[in-house]
C-alpha cells in the first residue's frame, strides 16, 4: 500500500538591493559599520528614509566615531546602481538630511554593564526573537526564500557585471517563487513571478527570456522537473522605481530578512541596529542554534524562540520546536541542550559571534539584501557546535 503524500504549495518573496526599503537598510547599516569599525561600543539605531532626490537619516546614535553620515548615504545608493541622473533618485542628485540624537540614558542603563538594576549587560528590549533552519536545502535554509533571493540576486550581479550588455535593467527588482512540497520536502517548482525595473526602451521579451535563462541558472534541475508558470513584469512596465517610485523605509522587509514566512518572527526589524539590540544579535544567535541542531542530525527541522525583559541578561524563556521531527531527544531534552552549550545572554552571545567587530570577511551592510540568513560568511551562519552539541546530548540519555 503506497504511503499517502501530503501535499501542498508555498511562496516567498525576495526583493533587490535596489527596492526602495532596502535602500535604506543598506544607508542604515553602512552607518552602523562605519561607527563601529571606529567604536566598537557605539550604541546605533538608524532609521533611514528615501524618497524622490530626498535621504533622511535619523535615529539615536551614540558613538566616539566620526562619520561622514551624507557620504556613507551617497556611496551606499551609488554602490547600488542609482547613478543615472535624471530618473528621480540618483546619488549625484539626492539631498541628505539628518536628523541624530544620542541614545536615551533610560536605555543606556539597562544594556550597559554595572549600570542598570542588575548591573550584568541586559537586553536592549523586550521581545522575542526566532530563529529556524531547515534541511531541505545544502544553506539548512527553506527553499523558496532561498530561490527567491538566488534569482534577484542573479539579476543584479549580470547588471553590474556587463552595464553594456544588460542596459536594460534598473536596480529595483521583485522576485517569488512557488513550490510543491510532499511530504514536507520540496519537490517541483511551480510559479515565478519577476517584476524588474528597465528603461523605457526594453523589450519584454528580452527580460522574459532573460529571467527563464537565470532560474535554470540558480534553481537545481530536480526542482525544475516540471513545466514552470513565469509571470515577468506582469504589469507590462515597471519604468518608474526605486525610492522616486515607492517611498522607501528601514526595516519594512522583515519577512524577506528572514526566513520568508516559514517559521515565526518576532517582529522586530534587523537593520541599522548595533548588536546590543537583541532584536538583531538574539535573531542571528537562534539562527545559529537552530542550524547547528539540525546540522547536528538532531532534527529535520528547528525552531528556537527566546524572550527577553529590558535590562536583564537571562531571556525569560527559551522553547525548541522541532515540529515533530526531531530525533534522538525530544523538544523538551533538546531546551536543556541548547541551554547547556549556548549563552543565551546578550554580552556572551555578542562576545561569541564577536557582533561589535564587523570587517573579517563580513559587514552588516552586507545582510541587507538577499537575506541575513543562508550566507555561509556570516558567524551566526558557522557550524561549530556540531560536535560539542553530540557529545553534551549523549550525557542526557
Amino acid at each position: 500500500m503506497s504511503k499517502i503524500k501530503n501535499t501542498h504549495i508555498f511562496t516567498s518573496e525576495s526583493v533587490s538591493e535596489g527596492h526602495p526599503d532596502k535602500v535604506c537598510d543598506r544607508i542604515s547599516d553602512a552607518i552602523l559599520d562605519a561607527c563601529l569599525m571606529q567604536d566598537p561600543a557605539s550604541r546605533v539605531a538608524c532609521e533611514t528614509l528615501c524618497t524622490t532626490d530626498l535621504i533622511v537619516i535619523s535615529g539615536e546614535i551614540t558613538t566616539k566615531a566620526k562619520v561622514d553620515w551624507q557620504q556613507i548615504a551617497l556611496d551606499a545608493v551609488n554602490e547600488i546602481g542609482y547613478n543615472e541622473t535624471g530618473v528621480g533618485f540618483s546619488a549625484d542628485s539626492a539631498k541628505v538630511l539628518v536628523a541624530v540624537h544620542q541614545q536615551s540614558p533610560d536605555i543606556s542603563q539597562g544594556v550597559t554593564a554595572g549600570e542598570g538594576l542588575y548591573k550584568e549587560q541586559g537586553a536592549g528590549d523586550q521581545g522575542m526573537m526566532f530563529g529556524y533552519a531547515s534541511h531541505e536545502t545544502p544553506e539548512l535554509m527553506p527553499a523558496t526564500i532561498l530561490y527567491a533571493h538566488k534569482i534577484v540576486e542573479e539579476l543584479a550581479r549580470l547588471r553590474k557585471s556587463d552595464p553594456v550588455k544588460y542596459r536594460y535593467l534598473r536596480p529595483d527588482s521583485k522576485s517569488q517563487v512557488s513550490i510543491r512540497y510532499e511530504n514536507g520536502l520540496p519537490v517541483a517548482v511551480q510559479t515565478v513571478v519577476v517584476s524588474h525595473q528597465h528603461t523605457p526602451d526594453m523589450p519584454i521579451e528580452w527580460l522574459q527570456a532573460l529571467v527563464k535563462e537565470v532560474v535554470a541558472k540558480v534553481i537545481p534541475a530536480e526542482l525544475r522537473k516540471e513545466e514552470i508558470t513565469y509571470f515577468v513584469n506582469p504589469t507590462g512596465r515597471f519604468e518608474i522605481g526605486g525610492p522616486h517610485g515607492d517611498t522607501g523605509l528601514t526595516g519594512r522587509k522583515i519577512i524577506v530578512d528572514t526566513y520568508g514566512g516559514v517559521g515565526s518572527h518576532g517582529g522586530g526589524a534587523f537593520s541599522g541596529k548595533d548588536p546590543s539590540k537583541v532584536d538583531r544579535s538574539a535573531a542571528y544567535y537562534c539562527r545559529y542554534i537552530a542550524k547547528n541542531l539540525v546540522a547536528a542530525g538532531f532534527a529535520d527541522k528547528c525552531e528556537i524562540q527566546v524572550a527577553y525583559a529590558i535590562g536583564v541578561a537571562e531571556p525569560v524563556s527559551v522553547n525548541v520546536d522541532t515540529y515533530g521531527t526531531g530525533k534522538s531527544l525530544d523538544d523538551t531534552k533538546l531546551e536543556k541542550l541548547v541551554r547547556k552549550v549556548f549563552d543565551l545572554r546578550p554580552a556572551a552571545l555578542i562576545e561569541e559571534l564577536q557582533l561589535k567587530h564587523p570587517g573579517n570577511n563580513w559587514c552588516y551592510a552586507d545582510t541587507t539584501a538577499y537575506g541575513h540568513f543562508g550566507k555561509s560568511n556570516f558567524p551566526w551562519e558557522q557550524l561549530d557546535k556540531v560536535e560539542i552539541l553530540k557529545a553534551e546530548a549523549a550525557k542526557l540519555n
